[in-house]
């Protein structure tokens, strides 16, 4: 059987028992048990007589899909808890006219088990209205985390070769700048720190070439 292996942050390959030709459909098994169609990219070399590839999910499924589908079903909790809440706080004025009045509690009158009943429903359809509307919040902050994860692009994708070119491209213009002054430097560490992302940007263009190339 077919299974995930950890090559590096983000990154999982298939470890296989017998070997595939690029294109290939495998079936790949998680550690749950469950089993996903690959698609087989690059052959990453043999250990302990297992076979390692890089492998997509045939569905389309990456980092961006998963934030994609856990944004859409937070802004969707988000909206029923917000639906909720208006109910509550529609149902919590249930006998405002009479409410409204300031009539006292007529203790031992036959009113008063009803009136002190209708306080207490409003009472409560209130407070439930503010715990739902502080859970609308709660999925919507949830939600802006997910929304900013839509656009990463990272190492488990193919078009990573493409990003990392163009990152890449992006640090050693910073880097030529700072150097013959276009730049202004900010700090003394400038272009330290510039020279320590080219050098992280070729490491990553390099790892998604051997990858995805």
């Amino acid at each position: 059987m077919n299974t995930y292996h950890k090559f590096c942050p983000n990154v999982f390959l298939a470890k296989c028992e017998e070997q595939y030709q690029k294109g290939d459909i495998i079936q790949v098994e998680t550690k749950y048990g469950k089993e996903n169609a690959c698609i087989v990219h690059n052959y990453m070399g043999t250990k302990n007589g297992f076979f390692f590839y890089s492998i997509t999910r045939q569905d389309g499924t990456n980092a961006q899909t998963v934030a994609q589908k856990r944004l859409e079903k937070l802004e969707g909790y988000a909206g029923n808890a917000d639906a909720k809440s208006n109910q509550a706080w529609e149902a919590s004025h249930e006998g405002r006219d009479f409410l409204i009045l300031g009539e006292p509690i007529k203790v031992g009158h036959h009113s008063e088990h009803r009136h002190r009943a209708l306080i207490e429903r409003n009472h409560n359809r209130m407070a439930k209205s503010v715990e739902l509307a502080d859970k609308a919040e709660e999925y919507r902050q949830r939600a802006e985390y997910w929304a900013a994860r839509t656009d990463i692009v990272n190492l488990s994708m193919p078009e990573s070769v493409e990003y990392f070119e163009f990152k890449l491209e992006e640090a050693l213009k910073t880097q030529q700048g700072l150097k013959d002054g276009s730049i202004p430097r900010s700090h003394s560490f400038s272009l330290p720190y510039a020279t320590k992302e080219v050098k992280a940007m070729k490491e990553n263009l390099e790892l998604a070439k051997k990858l995805w190339a």
